[in-house]
């Protein structure tokens, strides 16, 4: 607590004193999902699943073994359409497989995870599409509005903010789909770019790790 005074007092936090205030509760909020899952707490492994569609965040983790389902959050806000962020400003959530680049213990959006877009098929689709000025702070972040960014609410936030600063982010990857291609029926994709069947068939295969409980 006196370690989050100070954080207050100069005008900003350290991960770790974010973490000194809210660790504890998102431990007992989580645990127990951790558990039930077969999977410790805090895991080796995780993955957030996002699906524009529905507006929901899966949680998986695994320790050597499959992805085991932990839990899922509703997603309060994400602007934009199905299809990929292809330029700054559109205010599309991008679509692909991501890693966290960061975390922000300071942000106007209560917490929030930085994610790696544009990632390197970003760019190197860019690159061949003759595109410019792609974009970038995409971010899970607290709060109920979004542009281009996933918004979780402030207590779903302070859970994954703790989880990635626990697991680390060479140990989490986000992956960020239209739809969930694992549903029977599911479309196959939406119009858009000459690549983008080529991008959600990395999803498709991505997403075919994952297996969610009956």
């Amino acid at each position: 607590m006196v370690q989050y005074l100070v954080g207050k007092a100069r005008g900003g936090y350290s991960v770790a004193e974010r973490l000194e205030q809210f660790g504890s509760r998102v431990e007992s909020r989580l645990k127990p999902a951790f558990e039930a899952a077969g999977a410790g707490y805090p895991p080796e492994e995780l993955a957030l699943l996002a699906f524009k569609d529905s507006r929901t965040l899966e949680v998986y983790a695994r320790a050597r073994g499959p992805w085991r389902f932990v839990k899922s959050y509703r997603v309060l806000a994400a602007s934009g359409q199905p299809g990929p962020k292809l330029r700054e400003g559109d205010h599309q959530v991008p679509e692909g497989v991501y890693r966290v680049e960061s975390l922000n213990p300071n942000s106007r959006f209560h917490l929030s995870v930085r994610l790696n877009y544009p990632n390197e098929f970003d760019r190197r689709m860019a690159q061949a599409d003759g595109r410019t000025n792609l974009g970038g702070d995409i971010m899970i972040h607290g709060n109920s509005v979004s542009v281009g960014c996933l918004a979780m609410g402030d207590e779903a936030a302070e859970d994954l903010f703790v989880l990635s600063a626990l697991v680390g982010k060479e140990r989490l990857k986000v992956v960020i789909s239209p739809t969930d291609f694992r549903t029977p029926g599911a479309p196959s994709a939406v119009a858009g770019p000459a690549w983008i069947d080529t991008l959600y068939g990395t999803l498709r295969e991505e997403l075919r790790q994952f297996v969610r409980p009956i």
